[in-house]
C-alpha cells in the first residue's frame, strides 16, 4: 500500500495485526475493566464478548439493531441480553481508522472511559497496526435524505460523494454558547481535530446521576466538568470548540454501528446517542434511501 493512502480510504477492509490491551473504569459503574482488542476475519464485522458472563452466549456484534439504550451512552445487546455500554469512543476510532473487523473483548459491563476520548484508542489501535484484507470494503452509500426530530433537536443524512459532517450545539451556558463544526470525516480530520476532544458534563448534574447508579467513575481526569461559568479541570480546554468536536466524535461512533463506512452527509442539531441511533434505525427501515456499494472497480453491490 503506498504510504500516502490511507487506511481509512483503502477500498479494502482491515483488521489489527496483533492484539492490544488496556484498562480503565468504566464512567458509569465505576468498575475497573480490562479490554482487549484481537484481529478478526474479513467479513466478520465489530464484535464484542463480554468474557466475564460464563452462563450464556457473551458475543455482541455491533449493529444498528443492537442498540437497546442510547440515553447517556450506546448500549449494546444480543438475543441473551447481555448488554456493554458507551462502546462509542471506541467504535469512533474504529470508524475513523478504517477498522472493519476486530473482536473486542471486555471484562465488565461497560468500556472503559480512559481520558474521555477516543485518544487513548486511537494510540492502542497504532500499537496493534493495521492490516489489509483481501475483500472490497462495503460503504453505505445514502441515496435519500433521512431527517429525525425530537423537539428541537434533529439529525439527518444527505446525500454525498464522501463522508461529510456538519454539528451544532447550543448551550445557555456563555462556556459553551453556540459551537459548531463542519468537515470531510477521514482519519487525518478526526486525528488532528475531533479524536482528542473529552466528554463534558454540568456539576449540578453529577450528584442527580450518582444518585441514579450513573457516573460513579466520572471525574476531571477523564471529563470537562463545569460549573455556572467556569471550567472546573485545572487544565481548561485542549482546544477551540471541544465541546462540540466531542458531540461530532460520538456521532461518528454511533453511525457506525451500521457495520461500515458511511457515503453520505451528516447534520445534527443539539443531538445526542438517542436521536442518532434514531437516525440509523429510520435509514436501515428505508432501503430506498441507501444502497451497499464498494469503491472497488466494477465491484459495486446493489444493496
Amino acid at each position: 500500500m503506498s504510504p500516502s493512502v490511507t487506511v481509512f480510504n483503502d477500498p479494502f477492509e482491515h483488521t489489527i495485526i496483533a492484539p492490544a490491551i488496556c484498562a480503565g473504569v468504566g464512567v458509569h459503574t465505576g468498575r475497573r475493566v480490562r479490554l482487549m482488542v484481537r484481529p478478526a476475519a474479513a467479513g466478520q464485522g465489530i464484535v464484542f464478548v463480554r468474557t466475564d458472563i460464563k452462563d450464556r452466549d457473551n458475543r455482541i456484534p455491533v449493529s444498528g439493531e443492537a442498540v437497546v439504550d442510547a440515553r447517556l451512552n450506546t448500549m449494546i445487546a444480543n438475543a441473551s441480553d447481555v448488554r456493554l455500554s458507551t462502546i462509542e469512543h471506541l467504535m469512533a476510532a474504529l470508524s475513523a481508522l478504517g477498522i472493519s473487523n476486530a473482536v473486542i473483548e471486555v471484562d465488565g459491563p461497560e468500556l472503559p472511559i480512559l481520558d474521555g476520548s477516543a485518544l487513548p484508542f486511537v494510540q492502542l489501535l497504532d500499537r496493534a497496526g493495521f492490516r489489509r484484507q483481501e475483500q472490497p470494503r462495503q460503504f453505505i452509500e445514502i441515496l435519500e435524505p433521512i431527517r429525525v426530530e425530537e423537539g428541537d433537536k434533529h439529525a439527518t443524512l444527505l446525500p454525498c460523494d464522501r463522508f461529510e459532517m456538519r454539528f451544532e450545539i447550543d448551550f445557555d451556558t456563555a462556556v459553551i454558547g453556540n459551537q459548531v463544526v463542519d468537515f470531510v470525516v477521514n482519519e487525518d480530520t478526526f486525528r488532528n481535530e475531533i479524536m482528542s476532544a473529552r466528554t463534558f458534563g454540568f456539576a449540578h448534574e453529577v450528584e442527580a446521576l450518582r444518585q441514579a447508579g450513573l457516573a460513579r467513575g466520572g471525574s476531571l481526569e477523564n471529563a470537562v466538568v463545569i460549573d455556572g461559568e467556569e471550567i472546573l479541570n485545572p487544565g481548561g480546554l485542549r482546544m477551540e470548540r471541544e465541546f462540540v468536536r466531542h458531540k461530532a466524535l460520538d456521532a461518528i461512533g454511533d453511525l457506525y454501528v451500521l457495520g461500515a463506512p458511511l457515503m453520505g452527509r451528516y447534520e445534527g442539531y443539539k443531538a445526542g446517542h438517542q436521536l442518532n441511533n434514531k437516525l440509523v434505525r429510520a435509514l436501515l427501515a428505508n432501503p430506498k434511501a441507501w444502497r451497499v456499494t464498494t469503491k472497488v472497480p466494477q465491484m459495486a453491490m446493489a444493496g
